[in-house]
């Protein structure tokens, strides 16, 4: 077993392999459980454009970083088992060894970036856009303040389900329970309303 993992140049592959693929487990069950969204990263794997409060995105395609610890982890987990698949499972000279191993951890990386831009597009599919809430009827929830010296809460229905916003209004005091509509989505994720 020992010359299998360590024998004939094989350490150079099996300890990338073995520490590339604790810690990308690791990595992953913390992501998993909701423990590990900044840990250890350079970057951000996967981010969204930054949105504008109408909704818009400043930029709409979703980017891969390449420079982070989790991609890093996945390159030398690839590199590493597919060099020691090569050197003990082949007759292939040590360039062909190294080749093959190389583009196996690129192949990981791609992979990676493909779960990880699948995962980013679940978690966003829900999201519903203070934007979306514009012109819309609703209820008042909690008193929203007139001339906009606080904020109040309105209940609206958006894509089929009834949210509570926060609300600020621009003239009267909207009491509990009256009808609005929905002028403006602000910066600060509030709505601007006005009596129905």
């Amino acid at each position: 077993m020992y010359d299998l993992f360590f024998g004939q140049n094989a350490a150079w592959y099996t300890i990338p392999a073995i520490l590339g693929t604790a810690f990308f487990g690791l990595r992953s069950l913390l992501l998993l459980i909701g423990g590990g969204h900044h840990i250890g990263d350079l970057h951000a794997d996967v981010h969204a454009g930054d949105m504008h409060a109408d909704g818009s995105d400043s930029d709409s395609t979703h980017s891969f970083e390449i420079l982070s610890v989790q991609t890093i982890a996945a390159f030398i987990m690839g590199f590493g088992w597919a060099g020691l698949a090569g050197l003990k499972g082949t007759h292939w000279n040590p360039l062909m060894v190294n080749l093959v191993a190389t583009a196996c951890g690129c192949g990981m990386v791609w992979l990676l970036a493909i779960m990880l831009r699948a995962m980013r597009e679940m978690e966003t599919s829900g999201t519903i856009r203070t934007s979306a809430a514009v012109g819309r009827e609703g209820a008042v929830y909690a008193t929203v303040p007139g001339d906009g010296v606080g904020r109040g809460q309105v209940r609206i229905t958006v894509q089929d389900r009834e949210r509570i916003y926060d609300a600020v209004s621009r003239g009267e005091s909207l009491a509990t329970g009256t009808r609005i509509r929905v002028l403006h989505a602000n910066d600060d994720s509030t709505l601007t309303v006005a009596r129905a």
